[in-house]
């Protein structure tokens, strides 16, 4: 069974301005419908069956826009960042209360049309605290960020990169409530520094994900994306 899914969907996305100056990157339209749209419709076909939306400025669109999810055939919660951004560590430890001990996390410009039944059941065998999935990027489609030895994640820096690096986190966790134990409530942290700590401590499964990911954080995203979303349908009609 496929855990709920916690969406951190409150970020800014400057990078996108002017268009998110007035929506949340979420309500951004591609391929004729706001992301959020395909990427719901997404969750429900890979089995998702519960999602939390972690929302910020603009969250109030993204509620009268989604709503419970009836129309996608999921049940949709909401977790806000209130006042002041949470980071996304931070709106992660906020939305603790409407999962269960383990849940999945994914971002809210992601599109990531991958096994997620393979993800669970991974994390479920391999008994570890964190289950990240990975891309063997080198370098591709974003700076790589992860290195492997063994078939294990032995390193892990969004910042401090090096040449080992050549896989890329792919967007997909799955992760025990616990490792937010430490963290103080109300205090804005980002979530790559929980899982970089949790690489150190040899914490962390890997599941290789063989498709490359798709996003809309930049314009050249945003049209990337939606191709691919069309050229999907297609192929599926």
């Amino acid at each position: 069974m496929i855990p709920p899914v916690v969406i951190l969907a409150g970020g800014l996305a400057t990078r996108l301005y002017p268009t998110t100056l007035t929506r949340p990157k979420s309500l951004v339209e591609v391929a004729g419908y706001p992301f959020i749209y395909h990427q719901l419709k997404l969750l429900k076909e890979k089995g998702v069956k519960e999602v939390v939306l972690c929302v910020g400025k603009y969250g109030d669109l993204i509620i009268d826009y989604v709503g419970d999810g009836e129309q996608w055939g999921i049940n949709v919660q909401y977790s806000r960042d209130g006042p002041s951004l949470l980071g996304t560590g931070g709106a992660i430890k906020n939305a603790l209360a409407l999962v269960p001990d383990n849940f999945m996390i994914m971002y809210g410009d992601s599109y990531l049309d991958t096994d997620f039944s393979a993800v669970s059941d991974t994390f479920t065998r391999e008994k570890l605290p964190v289950l990240m999935t990975i891309y063997h990027n080198t370098d591709r489609y974003d700076k790589s960020n992860i290195s492997m030895k063994n078939g294990k994640i032995v390193k892990y820096d969004k910042i401090n990169r090096n040449p080992e690096m050549e896989f890329i986190d792919y967007g997909l966790m799955v992760v025990r409530k616990e490792i937010f134990g430490p963290c103080p409530p109300d205090i804005p942290f980002d979530l790559s520094v929980v899982l970089s700590e949790m690489v150190e401590k040899g914490l962390v499964a890997a599941f290789v994900v063989p498709t490359r990911f798709y996003e809309i954080g930049s314009p050249a995203g945003i049209d990337e994306t939606g191709q691919y979303i069309c050229n999907r349908k297609k192929n599926n009609n």
